[in-house]
């Protein structure tokens, strides 16, 4: 009996797990705002919706004392309290407020809004790192903007196969340092029985910590060598692996925002078929940021309509083709692909939402090992998927029709 075996993974850019050799901090959050919870403390973000501006500070406890517990702060103004905060070096919980034409509007951490008075002794005490983060961010900004547009440049080679297992990288507990005995210990047999009780306790949270570890890098090791196994052997064969396997790899690209992918391996598991929900145009960014000189807040230019299409053109061709590289990177056993991309569109005729499809591709493993993958910051990603079997009615200055998907036979 043929099987079809059909799944959606939705890789979403908003919850990143970040791992280094300080330990391990995950960063949740709404648009336009987030917390992060590390290792080195908590701190609060800020930043434009859509856009990827952002600002990050160290949140301490508020109301903390600007000074050694004297009561004179506390009949201070507002602003006063927090310009003898600043000028003592102190860091304190803020929140920034960006709107889309880059107003800053600055709150304390808990989202009360500062006072004109607050936000002035704000800008004059930590203006210039304010401007020097913006900028920064101002030039990640233009840096991701651009980058929606070189997608495929990350697209491994279609050679590049198997997994390499990562090491356990978490140390194990400190050596445990019991405390020793005194020579006056042996005279009082009270404080004796203290230290003895103390050992025993820090012993035997030494223990269940190191057993903990362990238990840590078992699990890791035995999940890094079945993973090995899996996308070693288990993809040659096995529905199971290679559906495992192609969702892991699509999980670890980076993607620029949220994407569906729905994926639909054939009878023999030697075809595949990938449907991608693109984003609509109007998602898009559309424009580069920069610091104006002495100015704490970013501006703004805007994209010409040719170049937004321009854009959104090489990025949806640019996600089919980074799709498809991962697809004959990690699955052995696929020699056709079937790669389709859609978006949600107003239809005219029912007021309703409906699909369009913009292009429909369909590639075989020699196909596309033609492709020069050492030099892929020469390969434009329109012109790439115009070599294979493609189905699409788009005009020269990058409006798409809808048109008829290959289907998985």
């Amino acid at each position: 009996m043929a099987f079809r075996f059909q799944r959606r993974i939705t890789l979403a850019p908003g919850i990143r797990l970040n791992l280094s050799k300080r330990g391990l901090g995950l960063s949740v959050g709404p648009r336009g705002a987030s917390l992060s919870v590390g290792p080195r403390g908590v701190y609060g973000h800020a930043g434009i919706p859509g856009t990827g501006l952002a600002y990050r500070q160290k949140l301490n406890a508020r109301g903390r004392s600007a000074g050694n517990g004297s009561s004179g702060a506390g009949r201070s103004s507002p602003a006063a309290s927090l310009e003898a905060l600043l000028a003592q070096g102190e860091s304190l919980p803020i929140r920034l407020d960006i709107d889309g034409d880059g107003g800053i509007h600055f709150a304390h951490g808990d989202g009360t809004p500062m006072s004109d008075d607050e936000a002035r002794v704000l800008r004059r005490h930590a203006g210039e790192s304010l401007r020097e983060q913006l900028a920064q961010h101002c030039e990640r900004l233009n840096a991701d903007l651009d980058r929606l547009g070189r997608l495929h440049e990350e697209t491994p080679h279609p050679d590049i196969t198997g997994y390499v297992t990562r090491d356990f990288t978490e140390a194990p507990p400190a050596p445990l340092v019991l405390r020793q005995l005194a020579w006056w210990h042996r005279l009082w047999p009270p404080a004796r029985r203290h230290v003895v009780e103390e050992n025993r306790r820090r012993q035997a949270a030494f223990d269940q910590a190191y057993r903990d570890w362990e238990w840590r890098k078992a699990k890791h090791d035995e999940a890094e060598f079945a993973r090995h196994l899996r996308e070693g052997e288990g993809v040659l064969h096995d529905p199971n692996a290679m559906e495992q396997t192609l969702r892991e790899r699509l999980e670890e690209i980076d993607w620029p925002r949220e994407t569906a992918i729905d994926f639909d391996l054939g009878s023999d598991a030697s075809t595949i078929a990938v449907d991608i929900d693109l984003p609509c145009e109007d998602e898009m960014p559309d424009r580069y940021w920069t610091m104006p000189a002495k100015q704490i807040r970013p501006t703004s230019r805007r994209l010409s309509d040719t170049r937004q299409r321009e854009l959104y053109r090489d990025h949806v061709h640019g996600i089919a083709f980074r799709v498809l590289g991962a697809v004959f990177a990690r699955l052995p056993a696929v020699q056709e692909a079937r790669v389709s991309g859609y978006r949600q569109v107003t239809d005219s005729a029912t007021g309703g939402e409906r699909d369009q499809y913009l292009f429909s591709v369909k590639v075989n493993r020699e196909q596309w090992g033609r492709i020069h993958f050492g030099r892929l910051d020469q390969v434009d990603p329109v012109a790439a998927l115009e070599a294979f079997a493609l189905r699409r009615d788009m005009t020269k200055t990058g409006i798409f029709r809808d048109i008829e998907p290959f289907k998985l036979v």
